[in-house]
């Protein structure tokens, strides 16, 4: 297998926080306020984002956005008294091969004399 070296960011440049937003950070903060919204209003940060202007204000943004979130899966968590629950289950199915369980549907076949 060949190692592709891939080179570490330069810590100077890489975060800019007066520099402006890029498109696909952009993108991020859309993105990140489609699950917002789909948040109880207790949760929301009421921030308009397209005031958002800087990767500084970008990067508070996404901060406040993603501890929201966290936030409102613990109380929903706490408020069912557990963790995640499942949705739906699958049934039990006789053992056997196929849906019927392993017999056979249809014509019956008999046996011919030779």
């Amino acid at each position: 297998m060949t190692l592709i070296h891939v080179p570490k960011p330069n810590l100077q440049s890489a975060m800019n926080p007066d520099r402006p937003v890029s498109g696909l950070l952009k993108a991020q903060i859309q993105h990140l306020h489609d699950a917002e919204r789909n948040l109880p209003l207790r949760h929301q940060t009421d921030i308009y984002i397209n005031a958002i202007k800087t990767e500084g204000e970008a990067a508070e943004y996404i901060r406040q956005v993603t501890a929201a979130i966290h936030e409102a899966h613990e109380a929903a968590a706490a408020k069912r008294g557990r963790g995640i629950a499942i949705a739906a289950a699958a049934e039990e199915r006789p053992v056997g091969k196929g849906p019927s369980g392993g017999k056979k549907k249809g014509k019956v076949r008999r046996g011919r004399k030779t």
